[in-house]
């Protein structure tokens, strides 16, 4: 009996106009499209493609023996699993038995299971919790994305509102000619300062010394171009026009 071919599915979110090689890039690995919804900015792409197969269980003793061994993993699972919320199916489980693995590690993940983003749901951090580049693979590839990646879209898209914090250096500072209390500071991950060239731009826009919270032994009484910090800012919008990422201060310590 052939088996029914299962899928992987992925959804990621790309510019209007940009939909065509999104699609090219995916499709060269294997990526089949399966839905696109268009929104004001941004397009919705869902694709699929089929799972590796997984090599069947060896009948090692005649049936008895598989019915056995198929009994044994299900008990296994419901171990794994007191509330039983998760349905586990017995060809991928004999299969992880005979490779030496659990039922629960064949389980279907949350990816598996439903659309979702490139990062898994799995592996995001708690809404509660400040992102920084060890708990989030997404803020770890924002801070080396191009400054008009499709990453700045994504991000801004998925985590609005939240609290990052990050090794950064100021690449600029403009100060108002009205007001030189206030004034724009333009942020680089890394050390680098004003010959940083790698990562988003990231930018505190009408902001004065107070606003940054700044702590540190001693406390800074001003900031300048190279100063290195370690900003914990909330998320706000990317301007795709100006390649600008916009942050809002929270607190800031001198490293």
């Amino acid at each position: 009996m052939t088996d029914e071919v299962k899928y992987e599915v992925e959804t990621v979110k790309t510019l209007r106009g940009t939909e065509r090689s999104a699609i090219s890039r995916r499709e060269q690995d294997g990526w089949e499209l399966v839905s696109q919804d268009t929104g004001t900015l941004l397009t919705t792409l869902t694709f699929r493609r089929p799972k590796k197969p997984v090599p069947r269980l060896l009948i090692v003793a005649g049936a008895g023996v598989a019915v056995v061994l198929v009994a044994a993993i299900a008990i296994g699972a419901a171990l794994e699993d007191p509330d039983n919320n998760t349905a586990v199916e017995a060809g991928p489980a004999a299969t992880g038995a005979a490779n030496g693995t659990t039922a629960a590690s064949q389980s279907p993940s949350p990816a598996q299971a439903e659309p979702s983003e490139a990062v898994p749901v799995t592996s995001r951090a708690p809404a509660a919790t400040v992102l920084t580049t060890k708990n989030s693979p997404d803020l770890a590839k924002l801070l080396k994305a191009d400054p008009c990646g499709i990453e700045n879209v994504d991000f801004a898209a998925e985590y609005a509102g939240r609290t990052i914090s990050f090794n950064g250096s100021i690449r600029d500072k403009a100060s108002f000619s009205d007001d030189t209390t206030r004034f724009d500071l333009l942020i680089g991950p890394g050390n680098k300062g004003p010959k940083t060239t790698i990562g988003p731009n990231l930018k505190y826009e009408d902001v004065n010394v107070r606003d940054l919270n700044l702590t540190g032994d001693p406390i800074p009484s001003a900031v300048g171009e190279g100063d290195r910090f370690r900003f914990v800012a909330t998320v706000g919008e990317f301007n795709v026009v100006q390649c600008v990422f916009r942050l809002q201060p929270v607190s800031t310590q001198l490293r």
